[in-house]
């Protein structure tokens, strides 16, 4: 099982995560997805929200998510018109998937990755969500209900909590045997652990 933290709007997140997919099918490994609340964890973790960070900092960001884009073949804007904003309502719908099934969830988080980072759609909007769920097949009236309910609030709580107390500071981050792999840019690292994870098991 591979613990899969991640935050709706995020794109390194986005740049992953087709990777990432791919790569745990090819595993046959199980995912837990777990969206959580960056802005909670960047709290206790030293994390500085984007438009407090250096200029110096902004700026090489740029630079990265344009390269790792051209390496992995994704198009993306790096500097969307809806962005940032928050992860809260995707997070959420998120939740909320997933209780149908983990690769709803995960089809979700690529919809919503490519709303963001290509399509210039706010992601925070109730109807952005509505209709990127629908778009994928999903039931819309389901999500938006199980979305807002207080126990998926609570679970979102839960997760983030979980999050801080494993010392996470970052998203994408993915854990699997208590091993943690912080970024897309591990991908490789957590690649040859599921290789050894499953010739082990075999």
């Amino acid at each position: 099982m591979v613990d899969y933290y991640c935050a709706a709007t995020s794109p390194f997140a986005y740049l992953g995560h087709e990777a990432f997919c791919e790569m745990v099918r090819k595993a046959r490994v199980p995912v837990a997805l777990k969206p959580i609340d960056t802005v909670r964890m960047f709290a206790v973790s030293g994390g500085v929200p984007l438009k407090q960070r250096a200029p110096q900092r902004q700026a090489y960001r740029i630079v990265e998510l344009e390269r790792w884009a051209k390496y992995r073949g994704l198009p993306i804007n790096p500097q969307p018109k809806h962005f940032p904003v928050s992860n809260d309502p995707g997070n959420m719908w998120l939740l909320a998937a997933v209780e149908s099934s983990v690769e709803d969830g995960l089809r979700l988080l690529g919809a919503i990755g490519r709303a963001a980072w290509v399509e210039e759609r706010d992601v925070s909007d109730t109807a952005t969500l509505r209709a990127l769920a629908g778009e994928l097949g999903l039931d819309v009236e389901r999500l938006a209900e199980r979305a807002a309910a207080p126990d998926t609030c609570a679970r979102y709580d839960a997760l983030t909590q979980e999050a801080i107390d494993r010392g996470m500071f970052g998203v994408p981050t993915y854990v699997l045997d208590g091993d943690t792999f912080w970024g897309q840019d591990r991908l490789d690292f957590l690649e040859r652990a599921l290789t050894k994870d499953t010739n082990r098991k075999r």
